[in-house]
């Protein structure tokens, strides 16, 4: 093959190693993600009680291992976040753990033309060439289209990542702005066949748009 003139970095991340948080690590994750909660801004608005934690797949990136989560309130908020840590070894438990978490009033629900809910956070950066670096970023959520299989990352155009649904639910780690170039979350059947696709910056792009 010639050389390629996108070299960044694909596929980084381990894919998922673990089931869905249950039991006692559940419970465990459950308390670290809840006390982020607790820690989050309001900006005055009433954030109510939390409701059952959503978890997504795990991924693990440069040693670390991230555990998406969300939940809804009972005013309708949505709470997201993850948990990270680093993980056990040699039968040991996982040690390290850190939790951040923040709201939306966008929820959905509230959206019926979302074709995935996504959420997103940096965790890292990768440097390229000329001094460019890529933001690493944890992306995570659901389709709002059935018959789905499997959901990518790419960066123009080019595959960075990929998750299988696991429970109607998947969690990705891509690098992202990169060049000014910023990932397309896709989603795809057992086929092959795109069913959904969504920009991170989809809806910034728009609002500047309507200012301009």
């Amino acid at each position: 093959m010639p050389p390629t003139d996108r070299y960044v970095c694909s596929f980084a991340a381990e894919p998922p190693q673990d089931p869905l948080p249950y039991g006692r690590w559940g419970d465990r994750l459950r308390v670290e993600f809840l006390a982020a909660c607790l820690r989050i801004d309001d900006e005055g608005e009433d954030l109510g009680e939390a409701g059952e934690i959503v978890w997504y797949p795990d991924r693990t990136y440069n040693g670390r291992t991230y555990v998406p989560a969300s939940t809804r309130t009972t005013t309708d908020y949505e709470l997201y976040g993850y948990v990270s840590f680093q993980p056990a070894t040699d039968g040991g438990d996982a040690t390290d753990l850190q939790a951040t978490a923040d709201f939306t009033a966008e929820t959905a629900e509230a959206n019926p033309d979302w074709q995935l809910d996504l959420c997103e956070d940096v965790i890292d950066g990768w440097r390229g060439e000329g001094g460019n670096v890529a933001a690493m970023t944890l992306v995570w959520g659901r389709p709002m289209v059935g018959d789905g299989a499997i959901v990518t990352a790419e960066l123009a155009g080019l595959a960075v990542d990929q998750c299988v649904l696991e429970d109607g639910r998947f969690t990705l780690i891509a690098p992202d702005n990169y060049r000014g170039d910023i990932l397309d979350i896709k989603l795809f059947s057992d086929a092959g066949k795109e069913l959904a696709s969504e920009s991170l910056y989809e809806e910034d792009d728009e609002d500047e748009d309507e200012e301009e």
